[in-house]
């Protein structure tokens, strides 16, 4: 699991036009003033109340016309089982706007940007949004790390007292959200405290079962896109693999004018054949079915340049790196305990071209830190999912390799759903479903948040975002930092 950094700028403004096609003319909201909440309180003073908030600590007060931005810091507990043990500084943002507003809970499940920005169900209930750094991701690590206490429940705990603390202050409804592991963050933490949330928008949320079992995969990889598109694919990748010598010198030469080592994966041999396997499902992860017009049309009479161009644009050649790798040693830590990783096969390409096959993220996490898997977790989150869903909603692309394992309803799932948007890819959101699924979809999400009207109780199809496009805040990007992780 894995992403390309230098993809990020490009693909926030792709999918920003994706997402806002048809949409408002950019316009910054209108600034509110010292307006009274519904706890009687004035908004002027919110940063006072935010302070008097045991353990909360102010880093940075941005401004941006409309809201007031702070980054913060909470002390949490290492362990939630235990809080007497320690205590770490867990950082979170707050964009506030009015607390007689509904309030998102986003994380991304990695670092939090420290920059403002709304994301999609903040935009369309037009409320207050609380970001958070997922812990172990730093500077919100605890000192020494003891990497026993990051898993999913310990992580949801961080949200769960996060709420408890701000719940007085934004006493309006709440709604979580996240995408790819954010996804996953906020559907795991609906499992474990289904009373904090009035609902749940997880988009392009994995939902690896079995760990073992991954066909799924495989067959998404024979269906996706076009023949056409497949076929120039695997036909780049499978080149890298033939020309491995010359490149893996060139690897060698980049890494060394880098000072890049590669003492986790073991060899620059491994590393150069991780991101090579990466190459397939990094361009359906981020990329669009017009996007093969800039893929190499005969791989086989292409120079080494072009192999290597495409390859590090999709890939990333700096991941496999020490360097590349550490800043993600928690998501890796997770894959290999509770979250599992998928394991795709390459039937186009001759056995003995591929060493090493996608390796598990034990090979991706420094051989000092322990792990050992827990096959019960996530299927223990798929059948509360299947069983006890409710104000949950699941958006995925139709062309995203992490769909092929997704979460899905039983019968016991009550008031949710699962949507898919065509054409698109790990950045699919509601904006990009059909018209009738995005009507639904905004009309439920208005509806958990307490501020659906009349009209759109009536009738769904009339449902829009009540907040205006904000180029400066609504930023689409695909949750990427780096190569194959979700």
């Amino acid at each position: 699991m894995r992403k390309a950094l230098r993809w990020l700028i490009a693909l926030t403004v792709l999918i920003g036009t994706l997402s806002t096609a048809g949409a408002a003319t950019a316009a910054q909201p209108e600034a509110h003033g010292t307006t009274t909440g519904r706890t009687g309180t004035t908004d002027g003073d919110i940063l006072d109340r935010l302070l008097a908030i045991p353990g909360m600590s102010l880093i940075q007060e941005k401004p941006y016309t409309g809201y007031r931005f702070f980054v913060l810091d909470y002390t949490q507990p290492v362990d939630h089982r235990h809080p007497s043990k320690g205590t770490f500084q867990q950082r979170i943002t707050v964009l506030h706007k009015d607390t007689a507003r509904p309030t998102v809970f986003y994380t991304g499940g990695y670092n939090v940007s420290t920059t403002p920005s709304r994301r999609e169900p903040t935009q369309i209930v037009d409320g207050n949004q609380v970001s958070m750094e997922y812990r172990f991701f730093t500077p919100s690590r605890p000192d020494p790390a003891d990497w026993s206490k990051l898993d999913i429940w310990q992580a949801a705990s961080d949200q769960h007292r996060i709420f408890e603390a701000l719940k007085p202050v934004y006493g309006q409804k709440w709604i979580s959200t996240g995408g790819s592991k954010g996804g996953m963050t906020a559907t795991y933490y609906e499992r474990f405290y289904p009373h904090d949330m009035d609902g749940v928008v997880a988009y392009v949320a994995p939902n690896d079962v079995v760990n073992d079992e991954d066909s799924a995969y495989d067959r998404f990889f024979t269906q996706v896109g076009t023949k056409e598109c497949r076929d120039r694919l695997d036909a780049v990748q499978r080149e890298a693999l033939v020309r491995r010598e010359p490149l893996e010198k060139k690897y060698a030469a980049y890494a060394a004018g880098n000072g890049y080592t590669f003492t986790t994966v073991g060899s620059l041999d491994k590393a150069y054949e991780a991101v090579v396997l990466d190459y397939v499902w990094g361009f359906w992860q981020y990329s669009l079915l017009k996007d093969c017009d800039t893929i190499p049309a005969n791989a086989t009479s292409a120079t080494d340049d072009e192999i290597w161009d495409s390859v590090d644009t999709i890939s990333g050649f700096s991941f496999y790196t020490d360097q590349g790798l550490e800043p993600y040693t928690p998501y890796y830590y997770q894959a290999g305990t509770q979250l599992g990783a998928p394991t795709i096969h390459f039937p186009y390409i001759e056995k003995k071209y591929v060493r090493y096959g996608y390796q598990p993220p034990r090979n991706f996490v420094p051989r000092s830190v322990p792990m050992r898997f827990q096959p019960s977790a996530m299927r223990d989150v798929d059948g509360w999912v299947r069983h006890h869903a409710h104000h949950m909603l699941f958006v995925y692309g139709q062309n995203d390799p992490w769909g092929a394992e997704r979460f899905r309803l039983g019968s016991g799932a009550r008031d949710a759903y699962v949507f898919t948007a065509p054409g698109l890819n790990h950045g699919a959101n509601v904006a990009g479903l059909a018209a009738d699924e995005k009507a639904l979809a905004t009309a439920r999400i208005l509806q958990w948040a307490g501020v659906a009207s009349a009209t759109v109780q009536a009738d769904p199809s009339a449902a829009r975002p009540l907040a205006r496009f904000d180029a400066g805040l609504d930023r689409r990007d695909v949750e990427r930092d780096m190569t194959l992780r979700p």
